[in-house]
């Protein structure tokens, strides 16, 4: 019988070896313009098929070997960090229900088989996030599932609408256009928002970070938030005929927000959380702009650095006793020298520093919308949400690399070789993936000519952000920093602009304090009063009728049986 190690390491093997093997496949399928579209017949009955429909083309194959890869490595890296949990096999098998729910929801072409994995995708990571049974557990499980419940409700009227079509294979209809067109996109766009957290649904994401860290590792790379804008991605053909300047501001002021949030947090797992919704308005935006391809790219080399990221912050939460505040980290170079370099090849690739992975795909996005033709407000937004994602990455690494040793005592350092090696995959393509994937989908390299002030724009910003940052985060003894001296922007910027409460409290509040006014008048008043408490007969004799109803309730109904037989008869 195998052991519960053998069982991790043949599972991530396993995982990885698809991975790589699709990823080839989807490569020669690219290079060939090859797609196989699969009807498997399940039933058969009377003229009537019940078909499973799978589509295999690069885009799927392609993706589908990027998150086998990383999941495999997160699967590795579990079998250590969570070795002293309890539930631990059903948190493995929980792990490997969210990825195969992912490749299902990738290889579909069709919205009813689309569903089963968006709602296996939403009801496994309700499980994961309230995994650690406690209070905040559970009202972040609770937001998580009820906000991507709007995202289901949106793909239950789109499947509904395509009754008009004739068909549930939305790839069938790509190339057509007509005005009630309309109605199914926009449904498609709602259900794309909610799963990637765009404005309004944007408070979910920080929320979801109460789940372990290898899970967070998997959503925020490459599973539950990229989902919709992988869905967005696949119906990129209809939204060409579509005017999506209001969603395309939408999304630019998600990337804004995040990035803005990020800059005033001081709990290392939201600010990787918000640097993820930045990261996603960024994908949404150039999509809106008309650039599939290019947002497809970027979500790719965004999974790689990402699930890195995720982990070296595993690994240092877990080595400072799980606190996650950054301002008792500091000098952790000296204690956990590998970890701190794959932090720094994944905060750099994240800043998109130039040859890393992250580079390749945001200098390429940067490019494409400076040449666009978008007026100024958008230039503005994009080229500000850059510099602040630098800006919140050299805070992060300053506080928790370079500040002052500030950590408790008793800290166990220690750097574990199965979480090294897991690490190491990543760093490898948080490295290099971006350029293997940029000359595989670009086969003839994409030109833009632009004047050499615009080019120099993304370095220009890439530097003053890593200065900001830098600024922001150094202090002196006895200075206030300059998150307390202007105390309510940064107070309402580190709240993600009040949205927390918009999604909870003040959805509810009204309803709670209806249901208190009734409970004070009804229940806890004259009805209490005239029905229990009373002196009156009635009473008492109301509750032996009660009594005698309930422990002789099947005297009662055979009675009642016999009365209604005999008056049936005559």
């Amino acid at each position: 019988m195998l052991n519960k190690f053998s069982v991790y390491l043949l599972s991530s093997l396993s995982l990885f070896f698809l991975g790589v093997s699709s990823f080839l496949v989807g490569s020669f399928f690219l290079v060939w313009d090859y797609v196989i579209f699969m009807d498997w017949e399940i039933l058969s009955m009377n003229g009537c098929s019940i078909t499973m429909t799978f589509l295999f083309d690069w885009i799927s194959l392609v993706f589908v070997g990027c998150v086998f890869v990383i999941s495999s490595m997160v699967i590795y890296y579990s079998e250590s960090y969570m070795g002293s949990d309890v539930d631990r096999v059903r948190f493995y098998f929980l792990v490997f229900l969210f990825v195969m729910s992912m490749m299902m929801m990738i290889v579909s072409p069709n919205l009813m088989s689309i569903l089963i994995g968006w709602d296996g995708l939403g009801l496994v990571s309700y499980c994961l996030v309230i995994y650690f049974q406690n209070y905040k557990s559970y009202s972040a499980g609770m937001l998580t599932i009820l906000t991507n419940r709007v995202g289901d409700v949106a793909i239950l009227l789109s499947i509904a609408w395509m009754l008009n079509f004739g068909s549930w294979h939305y790839i069938f209809y790509m190339g057509m256009w007509d005005y009630w067109e309309f109605y199914l996109i926009s449904l498609i766009v709602l259900a794309g928002f909610t799963s990637s957290a765009q404005i309004p649904f944007s408070s979910w994401l920080p929320a979801a970070m109460a789940a372990p860290t290898p899970v967070s590792s998997l959503v925020h790379s490459s599973t539950l938030v990229t989902a919709g804008v992988y869905l967005l991605i696949r119906f990129s053909e209809m939204l060409s005929n579509f005017n999506c300047s209001f969603i395309l501001a939408l999304s630019m002021m998600t990337m804004f927000m995040a990035g803005l949030g990020a800059n005033l947090e001081f709990d290392l797992s939201s600010i990787i959380a918000l640097s993820t919704l930045s990261q996603l308005g960024l994908m949404m935006s150039i999509l809106f702009l008309g650039y599939p391809i290019l947002s497809f790219l970027h979500l790719l080399t965004h999974a790689f650095f990402k699930a890195l990221l995720f982990l070296c912050a595993g690994v240092m939460i877990h080595c400072m006793n799980d606190s996650q505040d950054i301002r008792y980290m500091g000098a952790m170079t000296s204690y956990l020298p590998f970890t701190c370099t794959c932090f720094c090849i994944s905060n750099m690739s994240l800043c998109g520093l130039p040859f890393m992975s992250g580079f390749y795909s945001k200098d390429l996005i940067l490019e494409a919308m400076t040449g666009s033709g978008y007026n100024f407000f958008v230039f503005l937004i994009f080229f500000v949400s850059i510099g602040l994602t630098v800006s919140y990455t050299f805070r992060v690494i300053y506080y928790v690399m370079f500040y002052n040793v500030n950590m408790h005592v008793c800290h166990g350092y220690g750097e574990d070789s199965i979480m090294m090696k897991s690490m190491i995959v990543l760093a490898l393509l948080a490295i290099s993936g971006g350029s293997m994937l940029s000359w595989l989908i670009f086969s003839v390299p994409e030109l833009f000519v632009l004047p050499l002030h615009l080019k120099l724009m993304p370095l220009v910003f890439i530097f003053l952000g890593g200065w900001l940052g830098y600024e922001f985060s150094s202090v002196n003894l006895g200075e206030f920093p300059l998150s307390l001296r202007f105390y309510f922007i940064s107070f309402f910027s580190g709240s993600m602009w009040f949205m927390p409460y918009f999604s909870t409290f003040m959805l509810y509040g009204k309803s709670f304090y209806l249901s208190k006014m009734y409970y004070e008048v009804m229940d806890g008043g004259w009805g209490e009063y005239v029905v229990s408490s009373s002196p009156l007969l009635f009473t008492s004799s109301l509750s032996k009728l009660m009594n005698y109803y309930q422990f002789n309730n099947v005297k009662i109904y055979m009675m009642v049986f016999v009365l209604i037989f005999i008056f049936s008869l005559i």
